[in-house]
């Protein structure tokens, strides 16, 4: 009995030591329409510790992530685009 566990616990262990830093380990390159109509916030990714891939983290208004490509042309115009956005609303509440 005990010896089917052990598949099982290292799956478990080595599949949280992977998100553990809660790192993007690829891109998502197909949907880049999804992500500008419906992203609300990001986060940048550095190249640091346990993180080898830069990237930027979309979330949308449902709460899916997406991990996508700097390098992408269209990326920098949806990260000036929800910043603008953040502001009018932290100038809207004040």
């Amino acid at each position: 009995g005990s010896f089917m566990s052990l598949p099982f616990l290292l799956l478990l262990c080595c599949k949280s030591t992977l998100s553990y830093d809660d790192c993007c380990l690829k891109y998502s390159k197909k949907h880049s329409r999804t992500i500008q109509k419906h992203a609300v916030r990001y986060r940048m990714q550095e190249v640091d510790g346990g993180c080898n891939l830069p990237a930027v983290i979309f979330t949308l208004k449902r709460g899916k992530v997406y991990c996508v490509d700097p390098a992408e042309r269209w990326v920098p115009k949806l990260i000036r685009s929800l910043e603008s956005r953040a502001k009018k609303v932290f100038t809207q509440t004040i």
